[in-house]
């Protein structure tokens, strides 16, 4: 009967439908002509304009001005030459002198203080400028271009979450998926492992293959962006493309394949004197440079290389052939991807920015260079030569979080002064630029010389694009872009610039560009000094320099132009007030908004899944204790109950050898490796083991005794001499039984994965 309803009330609709278009077509009367009627459609896709072409974006990571052979380096980067030969080069672009800030400028086109990113996202505090927000009010370039019909692809390092954002849960609204690309696969923060890396695929954790010793993650990003590529090309051919690729090259850890290393051998035993004084003659022979540009000084805070020892001219060569196999060898996988856009017909229509390196050389791994930046730069555990000479074969492995020494990265930065973190200055700010575009682009192999600066290049891509920039975007209305568009300067080398003025504000080091003039700050902290001031009670010492004249900033005129100054310090004055620009000098912290803040109750449970270090409570200088429910199986039994991050910093229980083992890694160094274990195998069966973690004092870093029992009985206990008072490495994040990545052990290698029973694991404060 029911069956029946339907079936007659399905037949009555169709009739009733039929009688209406009957009625609607012939109503009026047999004789009317019907009126047409507009065929039905679906919503239709935005289309690009006619002429818009692809777009390829690619941003590397603390590369100086002077590191690609492109810009007269002694680095060979073949990919990059290529391009510039039939493209330009741009030898007065500027960044913001360190990652976060430069990234979220160039997704915006807007300054980046006004869009939350004076600092670092690690270095976030409540101040509009300097919160870690992207606003709403400040679309990026990719959600603007696929609102006009492009599909849009991201792959490698974003920086701009906020570190609280960054869980399994989210929210997403600032994972690069919310702002615009479609397709994202990659890392989230400033650097990770290139041999154990902590990615994600859109919004999933995603595991590398812990069997294949050939893998490196910028082999990986590179495979993925071709994949993406004959992806869309296969499935929507007509449709334009936006990528966006940034691959953490060179950060810190510097790591290539040990192949590449090999061909650096013995490149770089003159120093880093000399190698400044070859780049600064081939950038003269190339033209990057004007030939009335100065070589800048070494600054007293770097040693001359002539002062080092043997062990250190050893230790500081081997530093910077692994910084050298990592950036050519990224290059060579980028040029995988370009050589992949010619096979598929696309390179002729693509334009492509090629940004060589988000800020100038790093000088964090300070005047010696480290094995272990996050121990030393983070943590506060620096290394010494003994250290690295004790670890000299593990440079560029896996094994090694290492960071060259500041000589090299002012080297890289040559001819200029300083590098990354030191805003006032042009070695933090300049980077070199190519731009590729066939047939769209006078003078191939020619050096543009107007001053341009990372804002510029959202205008730019529109404007080749044939987009207006939106006034609203899902109904919020947007900032006025800070950036001007490039394509002016496509066709016309001696073009006046368009973007006449600029400030720079990064960790209190302070410029402020005016039609050629600069005044600067000298810095009051360096990079390796302190990591984020205010540099309280160190005065302000300004200076001032004719850039029209003085291409390397090297001519100090504060004192012969006193007006001159006074008249750009003011402008800095009502630029920084307009843009939001600096902190309170006694500002108090706040507290980042973490999910687990305020909690003190946490249970887990066994997964697959991994935990990144700030969706799970930090352990870090406080005490608590961790419960195990487990249930022991017949046979071998090892694997990891609880595991985060690996050999070079991270702590976790294992059962080894039956045993229950309590792991604690505070370094790389294997004084810092502590390993408490209990006395006898655990019977086959259920079982509760817990950890007790005392710590030790109120300061950052400090010791902590450990007890452990198993089923209300004591087995180990022991001492933890010190613990990272700051940072867990990202590798690894916090697994759940296993152990990814690097593993805490060379007993377990990865993934370390328990085979019996875990019902819950408990983590407790006090």
């Amino acid at each position: 009967m029911g069956k029946l309803i339907r079936r007659s009330f399905g037949a009555s609709l169709c009739s009733i439908a039929t009688l209406l278009a009957v009625g609607l077509a012939g109503g009026a009367g047999a004789s009317d002509t019907p009126a047409a009627a507009a065929p039905a459609s679906y919503p239709s896709q935005p289309k690009p304009a006619a002429q818009a072409p692809n777009i390829l974006v690619i941003m590397t990571d603390d590369v100086g001005f002077a590191a690609s052979s492109a810009f007269g380096g002694p680095i060979p980067t073949p990919t990059l030459d290529a391009l510039a030969a039939r493209g330009l080069r741009y030898n007065n672009f500027n960044t913001t002198s360190m990652c976060s800030p430069t990234r979220a400028a160039l997704l915006t086109g807007r300054n980046a203080h006004s869009v939350g990113f004076g600092v670092i996202s690690e270095e976030a505090s409540p101040n509009p400028g300097y919160n870690s927000y992207i606003p709403k009010s400040a679309a990026t370039f990719a959600q603007v271009l696929s609102r006009n019909g492009y599909d849009t692809a991201m792959l490698g390092k974003h920086h701009n979450t906020p570190l609280w954002e960054i869980t399994s849960v989210g929210p997403y609204e600032r994972w690069p998926n919310g702002l615009g690309f479609g397709y994202f696969y990659g890392f989230l923060g400033g650097a990770t492992n290139q041999f154990a890396p902590t990615l994600y695929e859109n919004r999933n954790a995603k595991e590398i293959a812990q069997d294949d010793p050939s893998y490196i993650l910028d082999k990986d990003l590179a495979n993925h962006a071709i994949d993406w590529l004959n992806m869309q090309h296969g499935i929507r051919p007509a449709t334009l493309f936006l990528m966006y690729y940034a691959p953490g090259s060179a950060h810190s850890p510097h790591q290539a394949p040990a192949e590449w290393i090999a061909r650096f051998k013995g490149q770089f035993d003159a120093g880093w004197d000399k190698a400044r004084e070859q780049s600064f003659a081939r950038q003269k022979k190339m033209g990057v440079i004007p030939a009335n540009a100065a070589l800048t000084p070494r600054p007293d805070a770097i040693p001359a290389w002539s002062s080092l020892s043997a062990d250190q001219k050893r230790v500081y060569t081997r530093m910077m052939e692994v910084y050298a196999a990592q950036l050519a060898y990224c290059d060579h996988e980028i040029g995988r991807i370009i050589d992949q856009l010619k096979q598929n017909g696309q390179f002729d229509n693509t334009l492509i920015v090629f940004i060589e390196g988000d800020n100038g050389g790093s000088l964090e791994g300070s005047p010696q260079g480290t094995i272990d930046e996050v121990a030393r730069g983070k943590n506060h555990m620096p290394d010494d030569l003994q250290d690295q000479l004790a670890h000299l074969d593990d440079f560029g492995t896996r094994y090694s979080w290492n960071n060259y020494p500041a000589g090299w990265a002012w080297a890289m930065n040559t001819p200029f002064q300083w590098g990354k973190a030191v805003a006032s200055h042009l070695g933090g700010v300049r980077n070199g630029m190519v731009m590729s575009w066939p047939g769209h682009l006078q003078g191939e192999g020619q050096v543009r010389q107007q001053f341009a600066h990372v804002t510029d290049i959202a205008p730019t891509l529109y404007e080749a694009a044939g987009i207006t920039p939106p006034a609203h975007v899902d109904g919020v209305e947007q900032q006025p872009l800070a950036g001007h568009s490039l394509t002016y300067s496509f066709a016309a080398a001696n073009a006046p610039t368009q973007h006449p003025s600029q400030y720079f504000e990064l960790r209190d080091n302070i410029a402020y560009y005016d039609h050629g003039w600069l005044a600067s700050t000298k810095p009051r902290v360096l990079p390796w000094d302190k990591e984020a001031p205010p540099a309280s009670g160190v005065p302000v010492q300004w200076e001032l320099y004719d850039l029209d004249h003085d291409f390397s900033q090297s001519h100090d005129l504060a004192k012969a132009n006193p007006r001159k100054l006074e008249e750009l310090k003011a402008a800095y004055a009502r630029t920084a007030e307009r843009y939001g620009v600096g902190l309170p000098e006694h500002q108090a912290r706040v507290p980042w908004p973490f999910i687990a803040n305020g909690q003190k109750h946490f249970v887990f449970r066994n997964s697959a899944h991994r935990y990144s270090r700030y969706g799970f409570p930090s352990i870090m200088n406080r005490s608590w204790v961790l419960t195990a429910d487990i249930v022991v199986p017949q046979g071998s039994a090892d694997g990891a109950i609880i595991s985060q991050g690996g050999r070079l910093c991270g702590w976790g229980l294992m059962i080894e050898n039956g045993k229950p083992v309590f792991r604690y890694n505070a370094s790389i160094e294997e004084r810092d490796h502590s390993a408490i274990t209990g006395a006898a195998p655990l019977a086959p069966g259920a079982h509760r083991i817990t950890v007790e973690f005392a710590y030790e004092g109120s300061e950052r870093g400090a010791g902590a005794t450990v007890r452990i029992t198993a089923d209300g009985n004591p087995i180990a206990s022991g001492r933890v001499p010190r613990t990272p008072g700051y940072l867990f490495v990202s590798e690894g994040g916090v697994s759940i039984g296993r152990d990814y990545g690097t593993t805490l052990s060379d007993a377990a290698p990865g993934p370390f994965v328990y085979p019996g029973v875990i019902n819950a694991v408990t983590l407790d404060f006090p």
